[in-house]
């Protein structure tokens, strides 16, 4: 019998490597879509912020819909290598919107792009490959687990942040996208094809339809309460984030005055110490409990993003930088940890989703839209290739660490799950090494 405290080698390397593609990719589309849409076809916030609320829409219906397919056909393998192989392409295809006019075809033509390329990342990343890390998981185990996935997300923010703006300078938009696609479906398509569905994975007796609907009835809302509080709390903080997350480079760029390669290479070096303490975070996550690392997290989060919104000098920038990405981290591992602790059994997939009602729809869509009115209100205009535009301001982080403090609310209501009791469709974890 294999020990439920460790993770075998198989599991974790898949785990290393899908994560790493998928989140490649969405890092790319997290930043530099929004850099393109404003850079390269028009520098307007609210049109950035558009375009996160609806490809946010459609990350949380695709992972909701499929992870409850995944859930009912009892499969998480096949939707990963499904999903990444057409990731591929539709990752690649984005820069080519901006060939289109009028400007406000360009801007309609990229939303779209940007929504075909979310729906196959939702499917191989939110619905199949989430649900799997909570498949091969138990609660003595999750937070080494969420660490990896921390670090493989900080790991490819990393290598997009430290080399996009060099290769861009270089090469062009065109050659970055088509490059991000194929390292996306090299990794994603290998990650997913060495996978092993778990022995305890089984379809269910049951269809899609009422298996979703199934999760909205009193009882299950009654019995899973710690689960949907917590949901709130991750929620506000999403909506916090994204006040000012989608608008990073073009602060750093268009505010603070640093060139895109500077830019980036000011979140490159922030991501390296967070890169350094994934691990030792999601440990102690796992030995001290979720509630304590996350309340930490969250006082220290709003405490950093104030001292970054004042900070003009380059070293500044970067201590600060450090400060708030390092407390980033050890809340999404500690909140992600906890959350999986809470789904429900035979739900893994689709409680992926609803996940994502709270950390993508609405924050993706509450969020930008926050930060692009603060940017057009409060921001300096400016003008980009004849098309006139506001440059987002240190406002956008401020207003951002007044919400995140507010998720303080949910989390101390909330309950962690007692260590004891561990679902019983995950003591079958691991496949052998």
């Amino acid at each position: 019998m294999v020990e439920s405290h460790k993770l075998s080698r198989r599991t974790a390397f898949t785990i290393y490597l899908i994560s790493l593609a998928g989140n490649i990719a969405w890092a790319v589309e997290n930043q530099f879509y929004n850099v393109y849409l404003y850079n390269e076809i028009a520098p307007v916030p609210l049109y950035v912020s558009l375009m996160v609320a609806i490809t946010a829409v459609m990350s949380t219906v695709t992972a909701i819909v499929m992870g409850a397919v995944s859930d009912v056909k009892g499969k998480r393998r096949f939707y990963m290598i499904f999903g990444f192989i057409f990731w591929t392409f539709t990752t690649a295809m984005f820069p080519f919107a901006a060939l289109i006019r009028p400007v406000i075809m360009a801007v309609i033509m990229a939303i779209i792009f940007d929504c075909i390329m979310t729906y196959f990342g939702a499917t191989a990343y939110d619905a199949a490959f989430i649900a799997y890390i909570t498949d091969t998981t138990t609660v003595e185990n999750r937070g080494r687990a969420i660490g990896i996935l921390e670090i493989t997300t900080l790991t490819s923010t990393l290598i997009i942040y430290g080399a996009s703006g060099f290769i861009v300078l270089a090469f062009g938009y065109y050659f970055f996208f088509i490059m991000i696609g194929i390292v996306t479906g090299v990794f994603g398509v290998l990650g997913a094809y060495l996978v092993k569905d778990p022995d305890n994975l089984k379809p269910l007796d049951v269809s899609v339809s009422r298996h979703i609907k199934s999760s909205f009835n009193r009882e299950m809302l009654k019995g899973n309460r710690d689960c949907f509080v917590l949901l709130i709390g991750i929620g506000i903080f999403a909506v916090g984030f994204n006040v000012y997350f989608p608008f990073i480079l073009i602060y750093l760029q268009h505010h603070i005055g640093l060139s895109l390669e500077f830019a980036s290479l000011v979140v490159f070096i922030a991501l390296m110490v967070s890169i350094i303490l994934g691990i030792p975070i999601g440990i102690l996550t796992d030995r001290i409990g979720r509630k304590k690392v996350a309340i930490v997290s969250l006082v220290c989060e709003s405490i950093s993003l104030c001292l970054y919104a004042i900070a003009q000098d380059l070293i500044f920038l970067i201590i600060t930088g450090i400060l708030w990405v390092l407390f980033m981290s050890s809340w999404h591992i500690s909140a992600q940890t906890w959350i999986k602790d809470l789904y429900p059994p035979e739900k893994f997939g689709q409680f992926s989703g609803y996940y994502l009602i709270f950390n993508v729809l609405i924050g993706m869509i509450v969020g930008p839209i926050i930060g692009g009115l603060v940017a057009t209100q409060y921001g300096r205009p400016i003008i980009v290739d004849g098309i006139p535009g506001n440059v987002p301001p240190p406002l956008i982080y401020i207003v951002g660490a007044i919400i995140i403090l507010f998720a303080l609310i949910p989390v101390l209501m909330a309950k962690e799950k007692n260590r004891e009791i561990i679902e019983p469709e995950s003591k079958i974890i691991n496949e052998a090494p």
